[in-house]
């Protein structure tokens, strides 16, 4: 199979649609970081198209059907993998080809093609589970080991690890405070700025990536634990509750915790093992977990 260089299948996946007729088409997109997934809309004018309901319906719905994965590469293409890299690096990279884009958009789920009340479009809704992406990614076989401190401190066994880390924070090595932003795969800092988590640290069978991100009224629930019912199967009845002190990254991705909170999880093989597990908890400001995205 002819393999493009880099730069030249990127320019055929952005700019190929419009001579395919991509203003047939209309997608809204965004990212929904509680849910781990990318979520589209995509629509296809029939006037434009020239197809008449009802003897036109089954080619609109084969039309849709080939277009869909070349109109939701793009905007996969922008998924932020960690403070300072996305899917598109990775292709630039050559650690993504323009086959495993194609596979990740086929790979969406799919609502059944659906008429608008007017008739004059075809529609349907596809969503493309963030774990899936991450399954393209992720090469270590095993959790990396995660050292005891030399000297560690008293602490408990903890069911899970939140951090909350909602509101500006200051910024680590600049000035100015910022909101922290999701990732995929975001690293954890303690405030000597040694490393607490990252994603080879993480059991790479575990579904459901490094960490869950909630808002603020999801560890504020009626329940007894405080937790919606899905966070606290996640981390438990007994979470260790952390409020992160900054935020780092060229994308401002990673929680900065006290060094006092950070060796509360390593001082215990139990709670180490919490962070291979992916039992963590991270409180986000609502209007940074669902993010609209331009075509």
């Amino acid at each position: 199979m002819h393999k493009w260089p880099p730069l030249l299948a990127l320019i055929l996946i952005l700019f190929l649609p419009s001579f395919l007729g991509a203003e047939l088409y209309e997608v809204r997109a965004h990212f929904d970081w509680t849910q781990r997934e990318l979520v589209a809309q995509a629509s296809l004018d029939l006037n434009q198209a020239g197809l008449r309901i009802p003897t036109g319906r089954f080619q609109a719905e084969e039309l849709l059907d080939e277009a869909y994965p070349r109109l939701l590469i793009p905007y996969l293409l922008g998924l932020p993998l960690d403070s300072s890299t996305t899917v598109h690096n990775l292709f630039e990279g050559g650690e993504l080809n323009l086959r495993d884009l194609d596979s990740l958009a086929r790979g969406a789920q799919r609502t059944a093609p659906n008429l608008s009340a007017d008739l004059s479009r075809m529609n349907s809704s596809y969503r493309v589970s963030f774990d899936r992406v991450a399954s393209y990614i992720t090469s270590h076989r095993g959790a990396a080991h995660i050292p005891a401190p030399l000297i560690p401190s008293q602490t408990a066994e903890y069911t899970g690890i939140i951090i909350i880390a909602q509101g500006e924070l200051p910024v680590w090595g600049r000035q100015g405070r910022s909101l922290v932003q999701p990732c995929l795969f975001p690293r954890i800092w303690d405030s000597e700025m040694n490393l607490i988590y990252d994603r080879y640290m993480l059991d790479p069978t575990r579904l459901g990536g490094m960490v869950q991100y909630t808002a603020p009224e999801g560890i504020f629930a009626s329940t007894p634990s405080g937790l919606a019912g899905d966070l606290a199967a996640l981390v438990g009845n007994n979470p260790l509750r952390i409020f992160a002190r900054e935020v780092f990254g060229i994308l401002p991705t990673d929680p900065v915790i006290d060094r006092a909170d950070a060796l509360l999880i390593l001082s215990s093989e139990h709670n180490r093992t919490l962070l291979q597990e992916g039992r963590v908890i991270m409180v986000l400001n609502e209007e940074v977990l669902w993010v609209e995205l331009s075509p």
